[in-house]
């Protein structure tokens, strides 16, 4: 259940969380990196996070209620977390579904500044991490995710109509340059310089099949990767790349 926000002095907050990455601290605790509702992207020291009782819940994809304390805002701090909801486990044999989960939580803790509020997109990982064992079309899902994820950290790209004839019917492509839609009739001559933009992507709600999830991948891979990677000298993040391995090969069945 939502643990709510609640403060108790200046650098004390709750918050509710998702498990990004663990990482061992000494021979007993991890630092831990979450996604929280009204604290954005947070790490905090976690005692006995090492220790197999807690080892077992701190797993990417969980959902937690944590407790962050230190005596200086800018410290690293202390947290302890009391697990929410073991989303991790119920993917532990589905190999595609551990896969989409793993990019999730990577690309949000490679791309997110630390302690800047993101709720929308907290919202949105929430409602993506329920589809991945709820809605077998997920992949779209996860798509569209990866589009609101660059508009929320202000490289949304333009979609709505043609670059250059300024309408709004038969948008094929995507310029790599402006992130604007363009049309079938006003790309083709461009059509090689140009992203392909799946229908699917233009409709709340709509899905796409393998191919046009293959090509959402490219589409929406390329801007992360040269406007959110890049300029920081870091490569997309290995787990993106494995799901798009196993998503991929599925669009030329």
């Amino acid at each position: 259940m939502p643990c709510g926000l609640r403060y108790t002095r200046a650098m004390d907050w709750t918050d509710d969380g998702i498990v990004l990455s663990v990482r061992r601290h000494g021979e007993t605790s991890a630092i831990v990196s979450l996604l929280t509702r009204d604290h954005g992207r947070h790490a905090g020291l976690v005692r006995g996070g090492a220790v197999r009782r807690v080892r077992g819940f701190l797993q990417p994809g969980n959902h937690v209620a944590a407790v962050w304390r230190a005596r200086l805002a800018e410290h690293l701090g202390t947290m302890t977390c009391e697990l929410a909801a073991p989303v991790a486990a119920d993917f532990l044999g589905d190999r595609l579904c551990l896969a989409g989960l793993s990019a999730i939580c990577a690309i949000v803790d490679s791309a997110l500044p630390e302690r800047e509020p993101h709720a929308r997109l907290y919202e949105a990982t929430v409602a993506l991490l329920s589809a991945l064992d709820t809605t077998p079309a997920w992949p779209s899902a996860y798509v569209k995710w990866e589009l609101g994820l660059l508009a929320e950290l202000g490289f949304g790209l333009d979609l709505e109509q043609c670059a250059a004839t300024g309408r709004n019917d038969q948008l094929a492509y995507v310029s790599p340059r402006s992130g604007r839609a363009v049309s079938l009739a006003a790309g083709e001559p461009y059509r090689d310089r140009l992203l392909a933009l799946p229908p699917f992507l233009l409709a709340d709600g709509e899905t796409g099949d393998a191919g046009e999830v293959s090509q959402a991948l490219q589409l929406t891979g390329y801007f992360l990767e040269h406007h959110m990677f890049a300029p920081r000298s870091k490569p997309l993040p290995a787990a993106r790349d494995r799901l798009v391995d196993l998503l991929v090969p599925n669009a030329t069945d």
